[in-house]
């Protein structure tokens, strides 16, 4: 029998943990919901969902040592895989209603607001994911995946050598585009550091597809 990967997700106060856990178990992996920082270091995987405001979310993640968990894995080429607020968190700040919160420095870049007649973005989106993607392997540009956000990274990320070294000798990150009002990052790919701006376990199928692709790096 095949062994399935142990995912922990992240329980920091913030994110759709349980359906998360769901959509992993259903992909393939041994799914588990904690806060317990021995087992988010030592699982296979971990996965930091996130809903709501950046600063709530980078509150709760600071109260389970939820940063240095991260910054742990990531420094032993560790799987971690961000889900919309818990990729924004990964990025070195974000700024909701002129308030500048810093975040876990993962990536450079800032969230800031969309610029878009309609927010939040709500609904079902394409996105424009590189040939080499692992995240995106067997998904077409037809692919929809599900959004609720009004904050994103806007500009562009800037090269293999703009980005922390979370990927080193990656080759540099893999950058999934999608647009709402404006361009804005909907996934990147970096080494072992992964994250989405939509939410996979909300996607339907082509969500399913996108989990097991990242449980095979596990």
């Amino acid at each position: 029998m095949t062994r399935r990967p142990r995912v922990v997700v992240l329980d920091y106060g913030s994110g759709n943990v349980r359906s998360a856990q769901r959509a992993l178990q259903r992909a393939g992996a041994d799914a588990e919901v904690t806060a317990d920082t021995d087992a988010a270091r030592e699982a296979d995987g971990l996965v930091v969902p996130g809903v709501g405001a950046f600063a709530a979310c980078m509150t709760g993640l600071l109260g389970v040592a939820g940063d240095q968990v991260i910054a742990k894995r990531l420094a032993g080429a560790r799987p971690v895989l961000g889900i919309c607020v818990g990729m924004q968190v990964l990025f070195e700040a974000g700024v909701e209603h002129g308030l500048r919160t810093p975040g876990c420095g993962c990536w450079p870049g800032v969230v800031e607001r969309l610029t878009a007649p309609v927010l939040p973005h709500m609904g079902w989106n394409s996105v424009r994911a590189p040939a080499d993607s692992t995240l995106f392997a067997g998904l077409g540009p037809e692919q929809l995946f599900y959004f609720v956000h009004s904050y994103a990274l806007r500009q562009p990320v800037g090269g293999a050598s703009g980005m922390s070294g979370a990927g080193a000798g990656s080759g540099g990150p893999r950058v999934t585009w999608a647009t709402h009002g404006e361009p804005f990052v909907a996934a990147l790919e970096d080494g072992p550091l992964a994250a989405t701006q939509f939410h996979p376990e909300k996607s339907g199928d082509a969500g399913a597809q996108l989990l097991a692709n990242w449980l095979t790096v596990l």
